[in-house]
């Protein structure tokens, strides 16, 4: 690292952090005037309050984290080549490569904080973020879905009309044991309640049917207490819970949602994927930006911004068509991640290419 090294990423860094941490007041303020209402009418302390905000930025800044690593690369590189500064650089004997060294460095210091982010620190931030919307601004889940069918086991499977979370009951819930195509048990129960303390759930006026080739028992009892792998709230849960989870809890709820045989994973694929290949873009697009901006051009910073921004726009629109096309049409999940890194990938090593001829 020579001083030009550490100029260099001085001005990258420092760039990165201004416009990140201006954002992130603008995001504040717009969020805080979209929730003024709910904080008025719900009176949350003053402290919950800040560390909501304290647990938003995390959030909002890693969704966008490497859109404004390529733009703040853009604007100090654009600002150094108007100044003549990249010029003087590579008259002196400096190679292109040789210059890129401090953006490699640069770009791949932010790129290992956003990968540690984005598996842990995010995740840990929206849960609590979550919990506090929950409390103080999204209205409190009073029902569940109807007809909910869910896959405890290879064998057992569980049905129930739905649950009341007021009155802590479900209604008509139906276990079923199968075993390949035949049904061995039916046990059905004409409401049931959960008991956190215990974690147990109590059925009552239950009818237990056992088959055994042509033969069936059947056994009626008024109330009994039984154990299963589900609680009151997985009924309830969205597909917005993979943001709250760190990578290996996601890699453990992915794992028990396909043991219950659920189908549509591939969501779960994809933010787990995204994860890591969400970092390397801010590396590649850093290579891209460097590469644009060091050439000094007629329309100065604004013409390269200009460039940057729609740059910008197509990252985020490929993003999105390859995440729908894995939920939607069965793409491969890490295929559909990494896409919009290999296009970019593919651009910015054509533009280094040209550079350095």
């Amino acid at each position: 690292m020579k001083k030009l090294d550490w100029y260099i990423v001085k001005k990258f860094v420092g760039t990165f952090v201004f416009a990140i941490m201006l954002f992130a007041v603008v995001a504040c303020v717009i969020d805080y005037s979209e929730k003024v209402d709910d904080f008025a009418q719900h009176k949350p302390p003053l402290m919950a309050v800040l560390n909501y905000f304290k647990n938003f930025i995390p959030g909002i800044l890693a969704l966008l984290f490497p859109l404004f690593i390529f733009i703040a690369t853009i604007f100090f590189t654009s600002k150094m080549a108007y100044r003549s500064e990249i010029i003087a650089i590579l008259a002196s004997g400096t190679s292109f490569q040789r210059f890129l060294r401090p953006y490699v460095i640069g770009g791949g210091f932010l790129c290992l904080i956003s990968l540690f982010a984005n598996h842990f620190v995010v995740p840990h931030a929206t849960r609590q973020r979550n919990a506090f919307e929950d409390k103080y601004v999204h209205l409190a889940t009073i029902v569940s879905d109807q007809n909910i069918h869910l896959r405890l086991s290879k064998e057992l499977f569980v049905f129930m009309q739905r649950y009341d979370y007021t009155t802590n009951t479900g209604t008509k819930f139906t276990a079923e044991k199968i075993d390949g195509t035949q049904l061995k048990e039916k046990l059905s129960a004409d409401h049931v309640s959960y008991d956190s303390l215990r974690n147990v759930w109590k059925l009552y006026d239950v009818t237990i049917r056992k088959m055994n080739g042509v033969n069936e028992d059947m056994q009626f009892i008024r109330e009994m207490e039984q154990q299963y792998a589900f609680t009151p709230k997985d009924l309830d849960e969205d597909d917005a819970i993979k943001e709250a989870l760190t990578t290996p809890e996601l890699n453990t709820y992915i794992a028990r949602e396909k043991l219950r045989g659920r189908e549509t994973l591939n969501i779960y694929y994809v933010e787990r994927d995204r994860r890591t290949a969400q970092p390397f873009a801010g590396f590649i697009l850093t290579m891209i930006g460097a590469c644009i901006a060091s050439r000094k051009v007629r329309g100065g910073s604004g013409l390269h911004l200009a460039l940057g921004i729609v740059i910008s726009a197509v990252y985020i629109m490929s993003g999105q068509f390859s995440t729908t096309f894995s939920t939607k049409a069965g793409l491969n999940p890490t295929v559909a991640a990494w896409i919009p890194n290999i296009l970019f990938g593919t651009l910015a090593f054509y533009l280094f290419r040209k550079q350095i001829k």
